[in-house]
């Protein structure tokens, strides 16, 4: 008896934080005898100035398939469509050495919109992991339900964000709440001792240490520069908290943070650090040492709330996400921002953090991922079929009516 063939799947990586949320489900696809799992490497793993997170992936036990190199970003919002063109030409070619039977990426960059349209004209079935969800403050949000349509199956992260995926035509049978993918990673990473974490990124973890990630707003009107000053001038009234910088993506205006960022480390040694990226493993472990997470990364909204300690969510980059009672969200002012770390730090809001749960929470998250990728049919996902939510006949019966097609005369 043949055994049966095992399912090409290739994992597209762009950023030390989806190869964070996504190495446990390529790990387990590959251990259960069912797949072959090749991965691609993009963006910012290949970029040495955000540490070149690709020998993270290697030190991880993986071999690369594929390395697509893209133009930096960070510059300018016509730098990123010309990344992105590029970032299409180079999937097309590793697609096409590959030849996987099914692709799976995750989240809203807009190098994932190019590598799901490369797929898409090349037939490949797309697995979308965290569809449905809202972030209105960045032009991710209208690219991720933009990758929901040419994507075919769709692991999300709650019951409301697979509703919505359903209310955008999607086949309900195709739709799976699974939970989020990195609270489930908070359980499986050992942590680094205290001690180890802190020789490592070159800063004492005293009471108050905020860790600090702040994004681009792409949609905000008011320039990053100043957003970015803001915060800035909010922590230095709070002197004896430490701070932990990391970068923000390569996304438009990146460079203005990493330049200001490093500005400030450079005036307050011994108080403020940068480091480009932390990896998964310092920072789930500075998760367990920090008071609080400041700034707009989805991560203060998803996985923090499970630390039990408070996100300070600045802003509009995350707006519209479905958020624990330990997120405190506050406006991207100096004044806004400094009442809000105020409240994180304080007795009443260590003990709502304490308390809260996590709406982001299953404790089977990576199983029905994985069984998810590995049971459904790949031939039921090569084509789809817009499920209307208000068919012709319903139409008809509200009064609504489409005049028939005639020819010109």
């Amino acid at each position: 008896m043949e055994k049966p063939t095992k399912r090409k799947i290739a994992i597209v990586t762009s950023t030390r934080a989806d190869w964070g949320l996504l190495r446990d489900i390529a790990g387990t696809l590959r251990g259960s005898g069912k797949a072959e799992v090749s991965i691609i490497a993009t963006n910012m793993h290949l970029n040495p100035s955000y540490g070149m997170t690709v020998d993270e992936i290697v030190a991880d036990g993986f071999d690369i398939a594929a390395r697509v190199e893209m133009a930096s970003a960070s510059d300018s919002p016509a730098d990123t469509a010309r990344a992105a063109a590029q970032c299409m030409h180079g999937m097309a070619d590793a697609f096409e050495s590959i030849l996987p039977d099914m692709l799976l990426i995750l989240g809203d960059r807009y190098e994932m919109l190019a590598v799901a349209t490369a797929a898409t004209i090349m037939r490949i079935p797309i697995v979308h992991i965290a569809g449905g969800e809202i972030s209105e403050g960045a032009f991710d949000d209208c690219i991720r339900h933009a990758i929901t349509k040419l994507s075919s199956l769709h692991l999300t992260a709650t019951e409301p964000y697979r509703n919505r995926v359903i209310a955008m035509g999607e086949d309900s049978s195709r739709v799976i709440n699974t939970g989020a993918i990195g609270v489930n990673n908070l359980t499986r990473e050992p942590i680094m001792p205290k001690e180890e974490l802190e020789r490592s990124i070159g800063l004492a973890i005293t009471p108050g240490t905020l860790l600090v990630t702040l994004h681009p707003a792409t949609l905000d009107a008011a320039p990053v520069e100043k957003r970015c000053r803001d915060m800035l001038a909010a922590f230095d009234r709070f002197p004896q908290s430490h701070i932990i910088f990391t970068y923000p993506n390569n996304d438009p205006d990146g460079k203005v943070i990493i330049d200001l960022i490093e500005r400030y480390t450079a005036c307050n040694p011994g108080r403020a650090v940068v480091v480009p990226s932390l990896g998964r493993k310092r920072y789930l472990s500075a998760l367990h040492y920090v008071s609080a997470v400041v700034g707009n990364s989805s991560s203060g909204i998803v996985e923090v709330p499970s630390m039990h300690i408070p996100t300070v969510d600045i802003g509009i980059r995350q707006q519209g996400r479905i958020a624990s009672e330990s997120v405190i969200h506050c406006d991207a002012d100096t004044e806004s921002i400094a009442t809000a770390i105020a409240t994180a730090l304080s007795p009443d809001g260590r003990k709502i953090a304490r308390e809260a749960g996590n709406p982001y929470f299953k404790s089977d998250t990576l199983r029905l991922i994985v069984d998810a990728i590995l049971s459904t049919p790949i031939e039921t996902l090569r084509t789809k079929r817009f499920i209307d939510p208000y068919p012709m006949d319903s139409q008809h019966a509200a009064g609504i009516h489409t005049p028939p097609y005639t020819e010109c005369e």
